[in-house]
């Protein structure tokens, strides 16, 4: 059985980045990724509907060492993939990726101090066994079988297409056909514009209303600053920028909901003009970020509204029916093609089996440490983004933290690490993984999730700026994460007793 430091499961925008991170950090270990898939990229490489795009900047959504070099911030998904094959092939990550590999199971041993991975190849169903001392995930956080799909009455008696954008067939020809998308997120107001141009007309229809920034594509202060400076000066510079400008943000929706929530509806009243219904269509129940906000580069959904071409309908399906949608008010809906977009499917640790010595890890009784680790869960990392920032923000620091780990582990001389509570931890009042965020598929998955205390470090913040103070300057030996050597005390143990 092959046998290597650290397994890294998924070749995605975090498994990638990841191995540069080891490679950079920690050149002497030996690393392999495990990706259940035929190529790299994640997200990026799955879906392949129109417009698809990033909703976060790439200044952020970029990696810390590799500086995002084109004009456009806001990057359609093929470019965002280039960027994750190039930092692939600049930093030599490519060969150590085991495509078609879909790890099933991971066991840990304490007498070996390692994980055991069993894998399915994708082609001929066999399984294979790679140890490691460290297990890495890097998996994302929803199913790659397949989105959410509510159970909607009537499809089958649907005459056209009906597709959910996780599964787009890359034949579909929607020139001159009325589409309607259902749904009010990312992907939604992705689509609408994208198709608008060449479909007879895009509807889109929602239960209820979501907010809406438009901004532009281009960042033209990094788009300077890339003339004046150095690219990776111009970049840090960038990045600094956007983070800071988006946590300030961010806590402004917390401190100050409707005065945030009046400048957002100003933006889109100023944009759709006075006769369009903004109370009706793009002003929601809660407050700013209590669900993820939506991106609109160069306000195109609005153009495309305002050019006839698009509409927003907010009203409740009844029912599919031959020709389109029968809605709750009694109005129908004419379509030749219906997409679903109506969210993700929420996946934790990637779906896999974990056990301890045989017993079998229950993550939802687990506590978190940091939002990395999980409680009495040895040599087990994993990489969970921001909700209400760039995904990549908090994988850098992740594996960040990995190396310090490592480098940590090499000089005590350890080859166990484990989030323990200590006495004081022990009756903490469990919350939420993820706090104050009401997005349907977050709140679908939680029950998966572990727990949060109510103090450090079992807490998994959601906020990049205490995360930095925490994750990279955070003590290591601070009493809950507990360093030592299993191998090494059992052959102390034999070798006294033969004396």
């Amino acid at each position: 059985m092959e046998h290597f430091d650290v397994l890294i499961v998924g070749a995605g925008l975090s498994g990638v980045g990841a191995a540069v991170h080891l490679r950079q950090r920690c050149p002497g270990k030996s690393f392999v990724i495990l990706e259940g898939r035929a190529s790299m990229g994640g997200t990026w490489d799955l879906f392949r509907y129109p417009g698809i795009r990033s909703d976060s900047d790439m200044h952020t959504l970029g990696y810390s060492f590799k500086p995002w070099k084109q004009a456009k911030s806001i990057a359609d998904g093929p470019s965002i993939l280039d960027y994750v094959h190039e930092t692939a092939a600049e930093y030599k990550i490519d060969e150590h990726i085991r495509y078609n590999h879909k790890a099933i199971s991971a066991a840990w041993s304490t007498a070996d101090a390692a994980w055991t991975v069993e894998a399915r190849r994708a082609h001929t169903g066999e399984t294979v066994k790679i140890s490691c001392n460290l297990l890495y995930m890097c998996q994302g956080y929803y199913s790659y079988d397949g989105g959410f799909l509510p159970e909607f009455e009537g499809v089958s008696d649907f005459g056209g297409t009906v597709i959910h954008p996780q599964k787009w067939p890359t034949e579909l020809d929607y020139r001159g056909k009325n589409v309607i998308v259902i749904g009010s997120g990312a992907t939604a107001m992705t689509l609408v514009p994208a198709m608008a141009s060449d479909a007879a007309k895009v509807t889109m229809v929602q239960r209820s209303p979501t907010y809406v920034v438009s901004r532009p594509a281009q960042d033209a202060i990094a788009n300077r600053l890339r003339k004046w400076l150095p690219e990776g000066l111009a970049y840090a510079i960038t990045r600094w920028k956007n983070t800071t400008l988006g946590t300030y943000f961010y806590r402004q929706t917390r401190a100050k909901p409707q005065k945030t929530k009046e400048m957002i509806l100003k933006g889109v009243r100023a944009a759709l003009g006075p006769d369009y219904d903004v109370d009706k269509h793009f002003t929601p129940s809660y407050n700013p970020w209590d669900q993820r906000l939506c991106l609109v580069p160069d306000a195109d959904l609005f153009a495309a509204i305002n050019s006839g071409k698009a509409e927003v309908v907010t009203d409740h399906i009844d029912r599919f029916t031959k020709t389109g949608l029968k809605l709750k008010s009694g109005q129908e809906l004419p379509a030749d093609i219906i997409v679903t977009a109506t969210g993700l499917n929420m996946l934790a640790l990637g779906g896999m089996t974990y056990s301890v010595d045989g017993e079998a890890v229950q993550f939802p009784k687990t506590w978190t440490y940091k939002g990395m680790m999980y409680s009495d869960v040895p040599n087990l990392v994993s990489t969970f983004g921001y909700i209400n920032a760039s995904w990549t923000l908090r994988a850098d620091l992740t594996a960040e933290y990995v190396c310090r780990l490592l480098n940590h582990m090499d000089e005590k001389g350890a080859t166990r690490v484990t989030p323990r509570l200590r006495d004081g931890d022990r009756n903490m009042t469990p919350r939420l993984w993820i706090e104050g965020f009401s997005s349907g598929y977050m709140q679908r998955g939680l029950e998966q999730m572990p727990r949060q205390g109510d103090h450090a470090p079992w807490l998994n913040p959601q906020d990049f700026a205490r995360d930095k103070k925490m994750i990279r300057k955070g003590a290591l030996e601070d009493g809950a994460l507990v360093f030592d050597n299993p191998v090494a005390a059992k052959a102390a143990r034999v070798l006294e007793a033969a004396e």
